[in-house]
């Protein structure tokens, strides 16, 4: 790392600005992330669509956005519990409120540029909850939630290679009794916008994510005595936009218009984890593993996936881009660690594990992550994603208490 160092402002605990040091930008990588984009974005437009090398580009935009305003689920869930601040959880509620917003028009219209737009509307039921729950344990337990894994790994964080290890064989853990669990006792979709029209879904969302706001502020004010601030004055310069850090209020404008983006060009809002059970099924196709026996699997779109090439895969060019979106972002303000492997504790190393596995598990039951649950759920008005939600700070609670166990601070 050069030792070259750049002043930055920043602002203290009490308010007022002070001048902050940091290493230069890392060039080198800088470049080399830059190339990958350029190449992938063009390999991507010959060898399946235009539409796929601009998502692939949109795709590291949000890396990027991950990374430089530590848009943290897990962290969130965990500073809530732990110290009662809700700064994250805020953040989320104004995410969604800007995602219905911009949504609203698309999922109205019967199509755009020429094909259908799917919301991420799925049963709320047994298989959710059970499967939220698993998922917060894991995330606290992997120290990331599925989008938190790949922007670490990204930002040169070894730790987040043992969870996604984790993440993709609990994903196809989750793959193997799929069936079962979707016959478990659940009440069906329930899409807002069908049950209360599209102002009444808009006004019930919107009407959710105030109280969880509200109740969060209450909640940090009167524990903490002060209530932290989504964005300050003073903070943004220019210098800041490509180098970071972002404030949690631009990271969520970012990553609502991303996954804006996404549903507009393809049709179906952001997901992430479908990629781990499709790369950790093609690895067990190559050991004579009958996976497509199983049910998750004979799903006409899943079956299709498995069949083709992974690069035809969205979500799987999706993640990639997102990991070295988050490898951009941490050259550019110089954050890269000397060295990205390292020794860790083996009861750490068990806890990333199996925090992997029980996100994976977690996710398929679920019908998705943080963000193809969560996000994407309630950004296209599904109810689903407020269970999702419920569930998973369940699982959190349990997995903080886990976590020094597994050599992880609650911080």
């Amino acid at each position: 790392m050069a030792t070259t160092e750049a002043r930055l402002l920043d602002l203290d605990s009490g308010g007022g600005l002070r001048e902050q040091s940091r290493p230069s930008m890392q060039r080198s990588i800088v470049l080399v992330s830059i190339a990958f984009f350029i190449v992938g974005a063009v390999f991507l437009a010959f060898y399946d669509s235009y539409a796929h090398a601009l998502l692939f580009l949109v795709a590291g935009v949000l890396g990027m956005a991950l990374y430089h305003a530590h848009f943290g689920f897990t962290s969130s869930f965990r500073s809530l519990i732990v110290a009662g601040r809700g700064i994250g959880i805020r953040a989320q509620m104004v995410m969604f409120a800007i995602a219905n917003l911009v949504f609203l028009p698309v999922l109205l219209a019967p199509s755009v540029f020429g094909h259908p737009v799917q919301a991420s509307v799925h049963p709320v039921g047994l298989s959710v909850l059970a499967g939220s729950i698993l998922f917060g344990i894991g995330m606290q337990l992997g120290d990331g939630c599925a989008s938190g894994t790949l922007y670490h790994i990204g930002g040169g964080d070894v730790r987040g290679i043992l969870t996604l290890i984790g993440f993709i064989v609990g994903s196809v853990l989750g793959t193997i009794n799929f069936t079962w669990w979707q016959s478990t006792p659940q009440l069906g979709n329930v899409y807002l916008l069908q049950s209360f029209g599209p102002v009444g879904g808009l006004l019930v969302n919107l009407l959710i994510m105030a109280v969880v706001f509200a109740l969060v502020y209450v909640l940090e004010k009167r524990r903490n005595g002060s209530v932290e601030r989504l964005f300050r004055r003073g903070q943004f310069t220019w210098r800041s936009l490509l180098r970071g850090p972002w404030s949690w209020l631009a990271g969520a404008f970012v990553l609502a218009l991303g996954n804006f983006v996404i549903l507009l060009v393809s049709g179906k809002a952001w997901g992430v984890t479908s990629a781990f059970a499709l790369w950790g099924a093609k690895v067990a196709e190559w050991f004579r593993v009958p996976v497509t026996s199983w049910g998750y699997w004979q799903n006409p779109d899943n079956l299709s996936a498995l069949h083709q090439g992974v690069l035809h895969h969205l979500e799987t060019t999706d993640d990639i881009a997102i990991m070295v979106g988050a490898l951009l972002a941490a050259a550019l303000g110089g954050l890269l660690p000397k060295a990205y492997l390292r020794a860790l504790p083996w009861r750490m190393v068990v806890g990333l594990l199996l925090g992997g596995i029980l996100m994976g598990y977690g996710a398929r039951i679920a019908f998705g992550c943080n963000i193809g649950a969560y996000f994407s759920g309630i950004a296209t008005f599904s109810l689903h994603g407020w269970e999702w939600f419920i569930g998973a700070m369940i699982g959190s609670v349990i997995g903080v208490a886990i976590r020094p166990v597994c050599r992880l601070a609650n911080r």
